[in-house]
């Protein structure tokens, strides 16, 4: 896979969230990293995996999910183009949490995050990169929180699909209606209510 190309999406990447950054840094991030596409429906990560490595989705979508007492499962986010995932080894994890499976074929950066934490400390400019993004999963949760603690849920649906329109037509809606916290059929009559296909 050409580094060239894989520097450029990650620029890309970096104007579309508001992130700073030199080419030059980015070239240093992706000499660490590695490349692979994952069909659709492949698992990334499964449960009790180790979490010595995490990713970035550069094309395509992925999904994490929870499996429950009963074995269903429950979607606990989305990664789409520009999105970290398999991220809980940077937050105390030493497994997996949740299973990544990919939606459709995806175009995956995967780093050691031990290397990534050497050039956090090591350089200002990946730290400062590092605390917009750990902003950026705080505004998250945040607005995960708020979702469930106000919000019902039509109106959480509303809101996912403000924030995340791509997503929305992209993602089997069984998987939303998890990520909202209601059962599929719940889902499908809020649908019908608001006149949706």
């Amino acid at each position: 896979m050409n580094k060239d190309y894989f520097v450029k999406q990650l620029m890309v990447f970096a104007l579309k969230y508001g992130v700073h950054v030199s080419e030059e840094l980015v070239g240093e991030i992706v000499n660490l990293a590695s490349f692979r596409v994952v069909k659709k429906g492949e698992l990334l990560a499964s449960i009790g995996d180790d979490t010595t490595y995490a990713g970035l989705t550069i094309s395509g979508l992925a999904r994490a999910y929870y499996i429950d007492d009963d074995g269903n499962d429950i979607t606990r986010g989305f990664a789409s183009e520009g999105t970290m995932f398999m991220d809980e080894g940077f937050f105390g994890y030493t497994e997996r949490i949740c299973m990544w499976e990919v939606l459709e074929e995806t175009t995956v950066m995967i780093c050691n995050t031990a290397a990534i934490r050497k050039m956090i400390r090591e350089n200002v400019a990946f730290k400062d990169i590092w605390i917009q993004l750990l902003e950026s999963g705080m505004r998250y949760k945040i607005y995960r929180e708020n979702g469930f603690l106000v919000e019902n849920a039509t109106e959480r649906y509303i809101h996912f699909k403000k924030l995340y329109p791509e997503i929305s037509k992209r993602v089997p809606q069984r998987h939303i209606a998890t990520y909202l916290g209601i059962t599929p059929e719940s889902l499908s009559r809020i649908r019908s209510a608001m006149k949706e296909e």
